[in-house]
């Protein structure tokens, strides 16, 4: 019998509800099949089989929440009885990172081809296995109270630490504890270091004054709010504002879009304002980097991964468009309008949402003109783009009516100064306002 448990696909996901089954007790299967569909707080996946077999029962039913490390769906593969005990149910709590990485991940297949883990998380990941056992809902709980897990003794099995154990920690070190030890392998958690210290955040309950309603959030919201509350804790932001003369770019682009039809694609702006881009990220490359506050380190990027803020049904996504600098202008067209589909179709591939190096958001596109946005850590520097209108503005001591594109550049400031904002921008101006120069580059 093979016990099939519910493996990390990828970028710290932890739980998923199990949406739908592609398979009933009974049926033969082979490697690869579908055994069934999982929604996490960031895509649909389709969990595959590992082995061949027939399936001997299933543990879970539409709707339930499973976690890491949670037995789903008892196969015979052919292996014998083992020591299977029917009736298994989905366990309530996750299992430790300790656990996760030694029963789980190893046996399926599917996970290493979904995803690669970021390289940003993989010290951080190496610590933990040294550490103490606790499950996820503890080691967050330490988090909030500002506690190094390692520190404390765990009365749970196996020396597992608790959250009783956490609390009692908590009373006998009242005023010593400090945070800044704290460490985690989520990239959209990732620990600050000893250079900047996360001040302790004193949360009072909400006071209700009338009659309302509550209404939980769903998970993409979850991890959107995580990721928001994250970047503005950590990047002390800073924004610059220019408008761009794009009368030529308009020009260029309506000569163009006929042709591009033809082919199949919807040619926007996106596709030369990402590829003006691209050209400014390589004569500034730290625009192209993330700092790592651990080591007090910039890393600089030696690849160019854009991705595109998208609204979609259910909230802000970020789809990535990967190596633009070795495509052209037609095919990061192309792969705009295939990326964006997915996302809103929640189609897309965890893959498909990471990796990125630099993001732009098109406000304009929904009729805004100015914008302020947030940096997607841990990237530096984040590009909003205003709705394109014809403006009177002065050109040779002449008023004259030009198409105008308010730009928005948000820079992370602990590395990047205005100075370097202002030359990227000057920059990004020059190429959009002579789009011969994109095809020249």
């Amino acid at each position: 019998m093979f016990e099939f448990k519910f493996a990390d696909i990828g970028e710290g996901i932890h739980e998923g509800v199990l949406l739908k089954w592609f398979v009933k007790e009974g049926d033969t299967i082979k490697e690869g099949d579908s055994l069934f569909l999982v929604e996490t707080d960031k895509v649909n996946a389709e969990i595959p089989s590992p082995v061949d077999g027939k399936i001997d029962k299933l543990l879970a039913e539409v709707g339930d929440t499973i976690h890491v490390g949670n037995t789903v769906v008892i196969i015979d593969d052919g292996s014998g009885a083992g020591d299977i005990t029917r009736g298994i149910e989905i366990k309530q709590e996750p299992l430790s990172e300790e656990e996760k990485g030694a029963g789980v991940v190893g046996e399926i297949e599917i996970s290493s081809e979904v995803i690669e883990s970021s390289d940003e998380g993989k010290q951080e990941e190496k610590e933990m296995k040294t550490k103490v056992l606790a499950t996820p809902v503890a080691r967050k709980l330490a988090k909030d109270l500002g506690i190094d897990i390692n520190l404390v003794k765990g009365t749970g099995p196996a020396g597992r630490v608790m959250k009783e154990d956490l609390h009692e920690y908590k009373k006998k070190n009242e005023g010593i504890i400090e945070s800044k030890y704290i460490k985690e392998t989520n990239v959209f958690a990732q620990p600050l270091g000893d250079t900047f210290l996360k001040p302790e955040i004193k949360r009072e309950e909400i006071k209700i004054y009338g009659e309302v309603e509550r209404v939980p959030i769903s998970r993409v919201r979850k991890t959107i709010s995580e990721n928001m509350v994250l970047s503005k804790s950590v990047i002390p932001h800073t924004s610059v504002m220019d408008d761009f003369d794009v009368t030529e770019l308009v020009k260029l682009r309506t000569e163009q879009k006929n042709m591009a039809k033809e082919k199949g694609i919807s040619l926007t702006y996106m596709p030369f304002i990402i590829k003006a881009l691209t050209i400014a990220l390589r004569e500034f490359p730290v625009f192209n980097s993330s700092f790592d506050n651990i080591k007090d380190e910039i890393i600089y990027k030696k690849y160019y991964n854009i991705g595109i803020a998208t609204d979609t049904p259910d909230g802000l996504m970020v789809p990535v468009i990967k190596e633009v600098d070795n495509k052209g202008i037609l095919e990061i067209g192309k792969d705009i309008e295939t990326i964006v589909e997915k996302a809103r179709t929640k189609t897309i591939s965890l893959e498909e949402l990471y990796g990125g190096t630099f993001t732009i958001t098109n406000y304009g596109a929904l009729g805004s003109s100015y914008g302020v946005p947030v940096i997607r850590y841990p990237e530096v520097a984040i590009l909003g783009i205003g709705k394109i209108d014809k403006k009177p503005v002065v050109l040779n001591d002449e008023i004259v009516i030009r198409h105008m594109m308010p730009v928005s550049l948000s820079i992370d400031h602990r590395i990047i100064d205005g100075g370097d904002a202002g030359r990227f921008l000057l920059r990004l101006k020059e190429l959009l306002g002579n789009p011969m120069l994109l095809l020249l580059s």
